[in-house]
């Protein structure tokens, strides 16, 4: 397992990287323990907060209520938790069926 995203029962857990203010919105990849983001948002009166989790959903293919920002909120490092994700990119493997983890 990558040391930038975990799993919680159903929950996934993330660390990621944020580079606000780019030209497009972009899944980088994993990166020195985080997983690395690009978006479009500047990092103002928590616009790119918001974008940011609105992208991750879209991503995830759920709605944005389900992505929540556990911390960092003026960092550009920060935890994400999203709720059941029904679309995992390759990076990230699907959880065990370990007791504690249905799936």
């Amino acid at each position: 397992m990558a040391d930038w995203y975990h799993w919680q029962g159903h929950d996934l857990h993330l660390q990621v990287r944020v580079q606000p203010r780019a030209s497009r919105d972009e899944w980088v990849g994993p990166s020195g323990g985080y997983l690395k983001l690009r978006i479009t948002a500047p990092p103002t009166d928590g616009k790119a907060n918001r974008h940011l989790c609105r992208f991750l959903a879209t991503l995830f293919q759920v709605p944005p209520s389900r992505v929540a920002l556990l911390g960092g909120d003026s960092s550009r490092c920060k935890r994400i938790c999203i709720n059941a994700p029904r679309h995992l990119p390759p990076a990230i493997a699907a959880p065990s069926s370990e007791p504690g983890c249905p799936r």
